[in-house]
């Protein structure tokens, strides 16, 4: 009988500066163009989210066109030349990343898309599948605007969209690339961005293999000595053997359920030379080829087509990191299993008003691995037939803090954080049935405190990646088949910060994507349509501003039915 595969059905002087800072980003925001997004096409098949565009200023943008009309029909990443906006030199409000795709009509996989420039990424993603008479093109965008550094200096840039083109694999895929610079004013102020972007890759210079725990993407470093703020920006993207680590199991029973192995946990390791620094939640996504097809067309799965960086704030580091010597900062991805991609970006920030600020690590309880937990309740009778679950939790609870004596005197950073993982799966596989159900959910709290004297800034993040899917495959008398897939997958996060115990801002966002299809065989296992697709894509937002964001969209047979916007919750200008 089949398992779960990817499918695509072939055969104080301190202070008073944060408060302005918080208060101009805040007025930033109201001054931001309010875009509506474009409305989803009802009765199309192409590829749809309820996302928002990304909310634009006031301000005339420059647009620097990266390529146009590209096409990937290979592994050979491919490079462009970028140049700076001589009519826009900087500093920017905001820049802005666009990218439109297509694939001919035909028979093609889903293929990750990676683009970068001077090796940092700039866009990462997946693609749609097309059919035979469906030929998908859509739209992504994305705020680049903290890789501003990069953007200052002509750069050669990569595009690598790796895709197979042959008799059987037909379907070409095609895209345009630009880059929207925003000049700042009084109305749209430049944010602070960080000083220095350097790129964290695997040896190619692009997204790297980690084919076990033990492989790492790595970076050398030798920062200026006047590191005041650290953070990387990580992408882990589960590929091959452990595109469905979700449904994964321990190694002894990879056989009776026939599934893979390592366990169902997969968790993001940073380190800074060889010691614990920072934990990144892999967020589990599913390509529009994933377990069935027709459960994501046209509405993709949750950052499907452009995926969301986990931030780590390293900032507790900043002391070291800048000390004048050499280090390495590393990511790995625990079980890793053949395999996972991963790339990163490190932002630093400088101190402008003085060369050095030592400092150091004050405290670190962050274990250099988790401890995964295994309740395995599974019982295989004589014939082979399995039932029962497996229950896979993880906790950490850890506090990082560090200082740098800056030119505003000296900075006590503290990350406290735990994070929670928890996956249950149901079995009952036997010769007519193969049923596979699990409820997944990571639970991300953080707590960032940057303090100077008695004087506090507190940043809380919530984030939560719910994960719930019903697969059964069952064979009946006459020896047709079905496989009936429902899934729940969200995108959960609440964010605040407050001065001492001011409330300052606050958001909350939902992005949330319910499916469900059935695919039918006949005796023979050929596959004769599918049944009962639709699905419900759901995006809302909201900031303790006013700014508000809520859009649902549906679809039946896969062709979008509607879209409904909520009319008094329409303004994303502060999103």
């Amino acid at each position: 009988m089949p398992v779960l595969r990817r499918c695509s059905l072939l055969p104080g002087r301190w202070i008073v500066p944060v408060l302005l800072l918080l208060i101009a980003s805040a007025a930033n925001s109201h001054a931001q163009v309010v875009i509506v997004p474009p409305t989803p096409q009802v009765g199309s098949s192409n590829p749809a989210t309820a996302e928002p565009t990304v909310p634009r200023p006031t301000t005339k943008p420059c647009v620097v066109q990266l390529f146009r009309n590209m096409v990937f029909e290979n592994y050979t990443p491919q490079t462009f030349s970028y140049a700076p906006p001589s009519s826009c030199p900087g500093p920017w409000a905001k820049v802005v990343f666009t990218a439109d795709f297509t694939v001919t009509a035909g028979t093609q996989y889903d293929r990750t898309a990676a683009f970068y420039l001077g090796h940092a990424n700039i866009y990462y993603g997946t693609t749609a599948e097309p059919r035979t008479a469906l030929s998908p093109s859509w739209h992504v965008e994305r705020d680049v605007t903290d890789l501003s550094a990069i953007f200052k200096s002509a750069q050669t840039g990569e595009a690598n969209l790796g895709n197979t083109y042959n008799s059987t694999y037909n379907g070409l895929i095609y895209a345009d690339a630009a880059l929207e610079f925003y000049p700042a004013n009084f109305r749209n102020p430049a944010p602070r961005v960080p000083d220095i972007v350097i790129p964290v890759n695997g040896s190619g210079g692009d997204a790297g293999t980690l084919n076990t725990g033990s492989d790492q993407i790595t970076q050398t470093l030798n920062l200026p000595q006047n590191v005041e703020r650290v953070y990387l920006d990580v992408i882990t993207q589960s590929q091959i053997g452990d595109e469905f680590w979700y449904f994964c199991v321990p190694d002894n029973e990879t056989g009776p359920l026939e599934s893979c192995g390592n366990t169902a946990f997969r968790e993001g390791e940073v380190s800074i030379d060889g010691n614990p620094a920072g934990v990144a939640p892999v967020y589990p996504w599913i390509f529009t080829g994933g377990i069935d097809p027709f459960l994501w067309e046209p509405i993709t799965g949750v950052q499907t087509l452009d995926f969301v960086p986990y931030r780590v704030n390293l900032t507790p580091f900043a002391g070291l990191l800048g000390n004048g010597e050499t280090h390495t900062v590393a990511v790995s991805v625990y079980n890793a299993n053949g395999y996972f991609l991963a790339t990163g970006n490190l932002l630093v920030y400088l101190d402008h008003g003085r060369d050095k600020t030592p400092g150091g690590l004050i405290s670190n309880t962050l274990a250099s691995e988790p401890n995964p937990q295994i309740q395995n309740n599974i019982t295989t009778d004589s014939s082979g037939n399995s039932t029962g679950n497996i229950l896979t939790t993880s906790r950490r609870n850890f506090t990082i803090s560090g200082y740098v004596n800056t030119s505003h005197g000296r900075v006590v950073t503290t990350v406290s954080q735990s994070v929670d993982f928890s996956n249950n799966q149901q079995f009952v596989v036997n010769a007519t049935t193969d049923e596979q159900n699990l409820q997944q959910l990571t639970t991300v709290h953080s707590i960032t405190t940057t303090q100077q004297g008695p004087q506090s800034v507190t940043r809380q993040q919530d984030f939560q990646y719910p994960l719930n899917i019903d697969y059964l495959y069952a064979v009946n008398s006459d020896g047709s088949s079905a496989q009936t897939t429902t899934v729940h997958q969200a995108d959960q996060k609440n964010k605040s910060t407050r001065f001492n115990w001011l409330p300052v801002d606050s958001s909350s966002l939902n992005n949330a994507v319910d499916s469900t299809d059935t695919l039918n065989f006949d005796a023979s296992g050929n596959f004769t349509g599918n049944t009962g697709s639709q699905s419900t894509g759901t995006y809302t937002w909201s900031n303790s501003r006013g700014g508000c964001f809520s859009r649902t969209i549906t679809q039946k047979s896969q062709v979008l039915t509607s879209v409904k916007d909520q009319p008094w919750c329409f303004t994303p200008s502060a999103h």
